[in-house]
C-alpha cells in the first residue's frame, strides 16, 4: 500500500530480488537487477473501507520478478508506464458488437491522451468528452432495453454523445424521442429522394 509519504526511494527485498523504487522525478518502478518493472494489469478494488483502489500488476521482463501493488484509484504514482485498460474496463469493451469495440477504444484513448491520463476504467468509459458521467433518466434506460441489440450499444453512445454535446449530463425520454426523430427523418427523406 502507498502511503501519503510515498515509497519512493526505497529498496525491498523479496525472496532473493531486490526491487528499489526509485525518486518520483523517474516516474518508473526499477527491479533489483536494473531493469524497468512494466505495467502487465490494473484492477480496480475497493477497499475494506469503501475507498476504490487500483491493484497494479508489474514484471521485469529481465529477472521474471512480479509485483503488484495497491494504490488509490486515479494516483497510477509512476507505477504505470503506458496507456492501461483495467480489467473490468476491458471486459466491458469485450462485449461491445466489433465495429462499435474499435471505435469506442479510439475515442477512450483519444480523450485521456487530451488529459494526460495513463488508465481507462469502467468508469470513464460512461464518461463523455466533457468529464461529467452522464445520468439516465429510469424510463430512459428502460426504452433503451428495448433497443435492439445490435443497435443498442450506437444508440447509448449517439445519445450520450448527443447530450454531452450540448452540456448537459442527463438522458431523457424526450432526447431519446428527439434522437430517434433525427435518425428516423433522414432515413425517410433518403428513401423518397
Amino acid at each position: 500500500m502507498v502511503n501519503e509519504n510515498g515509497i519512493f526511494g526505497q529498496s525491498f527485498t523479496i525472496n532473493h530480488f531486490t526491487l528499489n523504487i526509485e525518486h518520483w522525478a523517474q516516474k518508473m518502478l526499477t527491479c533489483g537487477c536494473g531493469r524497468w518493472m512494466h505495467t502487465e494489469g490494473v484492477e480496480e478494488r475497493v477497499h475494506g473501507d469503501g475507498t476504490p483502489q487500483w491493484f497494479i500488476r508489474t514484471e521485469c521482463r529481465g529477472c521474471g520478478l512480479r509485483v503488484g501493488v495497491d494504490v488509490p484509484a486515479g494516483q497510477p504514482s509512476g507505477f504505470v508506464d503506458r496507456m492501461m485498460w483495467t480489467d473490468d474496463a476491458i471486459h466491458r469493451l469485450d462485449r461491445m458488437p466489433p465495429y462499435l469495440a474499435l471505435l469506442v477504444r479510439s475515442e477512450v484513448e483519444q480523450d485521456l491522451r487530451i488529459r494526460g491520463e495513463l488508465v481507462v476504467t469502467y468508469d470513464i468509459l460512461h464518461r463523455p468528452r466533457t468529464g461529467e458521467r452522464i445520468e439516465w433518466d429510469p424510463e430512459a434506460e428502460r426504452r433503451l432495453d428495448r433497443v435492439p441489440a445490435p443497435v443498442r450499444a450506437m444508440a447509448r453512445i449517439e445519445l450520450e454523445r448527443t447530450v454531452a454535446d450540448r452540456g448537459g449530463t442527463r438522458i431523457t425520454v424526450a432526447l431519446m424521442e428527439e434522437v430517434k426523430a433525427r435518425y428516423f427523418g433522414m432515413a425517410a427523406q433518403k428513401s423518397e429522394g
